[in-house]
């Protein structure tokens, strides 16, 4: 595992809410418990582009997850347009052309860019009716290596496959890890969860962790107790 961040770094609390405006108060509310943001598609379609730019310019880590996928020239250029603004983490499908055009458009940019393996609300099930031939792990370990053939920085997968792909790729591919869920939290949408502490000994370095800690009747509270956890899990790494 990367031994970069430290615990607070690695909790990425995501700002999935239907307006700017309570993204905001949520951060305020956060205050300094939380340094790092991810800013999703319903947020950045209501105006959260500008919302990036702020968080960069008031010291936080900003990760733009759009999920980048479409012809080769469009991603190049949409990348290039996204490392202008600051942000520390950007998503693109995990499909060859997509990720090798991401690389192109953030040049010599300090933009780190992250291929969407398999989405955690996602099962074996769900990729046989979609049309694949593969289950998840064997469908995550190839756009995992294109990934990392690509240039690509980083993976976004389930906590499940973290372990394989921390033994696959080494210590030098991000390893970031949606569908968290802290003990006793509600799962949700979600398929494939991990607990904090699960996720980080399996050899995630940033966990993605939304409605546990902004549905919470005391976000602040919530996120310092993942932190706390985080921290406890590293140690025992």
């Amino acid at each position: 595992m990367n031994a970069g961040p430290d615990a607070r770094d690695r909790l990425i609390v995501a700002l999935d809410t239907p307006t700017v405006a309570e993204a905001e108060a949520l951060v305020a509310r956060l205050g300094d418990a939380v340094t790092f943001y991810k800013i999703g598609m319903e947020v950045v379609y209501g105006g959260g582009l500008a919302l990036a730019e702020h968080l960069v310019g008031a010291g936080k880590k900003v990760f733009l997850d759009l999920k980048l996928h479409d012809i080769p020239n469009t991603v190049e250029r949409a990348t290039a347009q996204v490392a202008r603004l600051g942000v520390t983490l950007l998503t693109v499908h995990g499909y060859p052309q997509t990720m090798k055009a991401a690389v192109r458009g953030r040049g010599e940019s300090a933009l780190k860019l992250l291929a969407v393996t398999v989405m955690t609300s996602c099962d074996d099930a769900d990729l046989a009716e979609a049309g694949y031939a593969a289950g998840v792990r064997d469908t995550v370990r190839r756009r995992a290596l294109q990934a990392r053939e690509a240039g690509i920085d980083g993976l976004i997968l389930s906590a499940e496959e973290a372990g394989a792909m921390r033994a696959l790729l080494g210590a030098g591919m991000l390893l970031v890890t949606p569908g968290i869920r802290p003990a006793g939290s509600a799962v949700g949408d979600q398929k494939r969860v991990m607990t904090p502490a699960e996720a980080i000994r399996a050899g995630a370095d940033h966990l993605v962790v939304g409605r546990p800690v902004t549905a919470a009747a005391d976000p602040r509270a919530a996120a310092e107790a993942i932190v706390a956890e985080i921290a406890d899990a590293v140690v025992s790494v």
